[in-house]
């Protein structure tokens, strides 16, 4: 199942889509490697999410949602990052989920 970019309009469609991507870059199967996620906050005010896989042999892998400007930042094992993606549609979160995260 591929994820558009252009379908994604909830919070669980953004972290499908990013866990997709994060796994093909480094050709891990899916359903073995969970993912985990932060919420970030600027000024005591949710700014996005921080999401990471951590893989076999010390591999991690990561992704912010900057929730201002809805782009997704990703980043590899090294630590570089190696795609930049503009979300079309708005991506809200709800109060008590980004707490959760936190």
């Amino acid at each position: 199942m591929s994820i558009s970019v252009e379908k994604i309009q909830s919070l669980d469609e953004l972290r499908l889509y990013i866990h997709k991507t994060l796994c093909e870059k480094e050709n891990l199967l899916e359903e073995q490697f969970t993912m985990s996620e932060m919420a970030l906050q600027r000024r005591g005010r949710s700014c996005g999410l921080q999401f990471s896989i951590n893989g076999p042999r010390s591999v991690r892998l990561g992704a912010i949602w900057a929730s201002d400007s809805n782009m997704v930042y990703f980043y590899d094992a090294r630590g570089e990052r190696y795609a930049k993606v503009h979300l079309p549609n708005r991506v809200f979160v709800p109060e008590d989920e980004s707490e959760e995260a936190a």
